[in-house]
């Protein structure tokens, strides 16, 4: 049996910014774009640099134990949360929401904060 990896909400993040302004990210964010010319929902494959300096200020400001939970960190926490870091609080839910997704989808017992059922 393959030794299970947790991924913290710090790991994901170092995930995301993987394509910052790369040639690639730019591409995908142009593909992406709406009728205003933003392409929010590209933001976890490829963020701006700006997109992903707010993000790092939510993730330092975050207690161990939201970064322990933060899969399952309730709307109001997040909110606070982005408020706090003074960031836009749209990004750090797509955010927050992805990380949640991710970890769902690699199994809640890969993600820090959760337990295996």
């Amino acid at each position: 049996m393959a030794t299970v990896q947790n991924i913290s909400i710090d790991q994901y993040l170092q995930k995301v910014a993987t394509f910052v302004n790369s040639e690639y990210g730019r591409l995908v964010r142009n593909q992406f774009k709406d009728t205003k010319g933003t392409s929010e929902l590209a933001m976890l494959a490829t963020p701006t640099l700006e997109e992903l300096e707010q993000l790092k200020k939510a993730v330092a400001i975050m207690t161990p134990k939201e970064k322990e939970s933060a899969n399952t960190l309730r709307d109001e926490q997040i909110e606070r949360i982005a408020a706090d870091a003074g960031i836009d609080p749209a990004n750090f839910t797509i955010f927050i929401n992805g990380y949640a997704l991710h970890c769902k989808h690699v199994s809640w017992s890969e993600c820090v904060g959760t337990e295996e059922n």
